[in-house]
């Protein structure tokens, strides 16, 4: 059985490219499962240069191809922040995604709505021998001054699809998985880690 690396430590997100590659005839390998204990600074200029950095430097300790992603919340108001830095934005250390959100709603506060945001993921996938593919998604809403669901992690809670009137938090895992930014990257993903692996 080919083995796919799982190239992050965020529990929420090993959750949901697991379902999301459940499909795929490829073995979904954690670095828990191989006692591997990897921190990558993403000290990158985009979300590619941290994909990548991260894709490679887990290929290289693991000896397995690596997917990871390098994801953010993109809100026009705020002229794109926090983007790059969304599981940093909070000036204080050691903040929880809790922290984060109502950071994000305080900066909004004075702002005219509608807050139009967007998710975007990029996936890089490392071959151990220095390959390196990407690919993008975007997911595009509104952030909601009430926090609504329990689901996902994040900034879900306050992300509305305005189409179906549910935040990222309100939708069962299966929905989240077909319409969101890590979702259509991976769907992007998935011939070329057909040709990694079957060709």
């Amino acid at each position: 059985m080919n083995k796919l690396l799982i190239a992050t430590n965020n529990k929420g997100k090993v959750i949901e490219l697991q379902d999301l590659l459940k499909d795929m005839e490829i073995e979904l390998v954690t670095p828990a499962d191989i006692n591997l204990n990897l921190e990558v600074e993403e000290d990158g200029a985009d979300y590619k240069e941290n994909a990548t950095k991260k894709a490679i430097s887990f290929a290289q300790a693991s000896g397995l191809v690596s997917l990871a992603d390098d994801s953010g919340l993109e809100v026009d108001v705020l002229d794109g922040a926090p983007g790059l830095y969304s599981a940093r934005y909070h000036p204080k250390p050691g903040a929880n995604d809790a922290d984060r959100r109502a950071y994000m709603l305080e900066n909004l506060r004075d702002k005219p709505r509608p807050w139009t945001a967007h998710f975007h993921a990029t996936i890089a996938i490392a071959v151990t021998q220095g390959d390196v593919h990407i690919v993008e998604g975007n997911c595009y809403g509104e952030i909601v001054p009430e926090e609504r669901g329990t689901g996902g992690f994040g900034y879900d809670p306050i992300f509305l699809l305005p189409e179906l009137n549910k935040t990222m938090a309100e939708l069962e895992m299966e929905e989240k998985n077909r319409l969101s930014h890590r979702a259509k990257a991976v769907m992007n993903a998935v011939p070329m880690l057909r040709r990694i692996f079957y060709s």
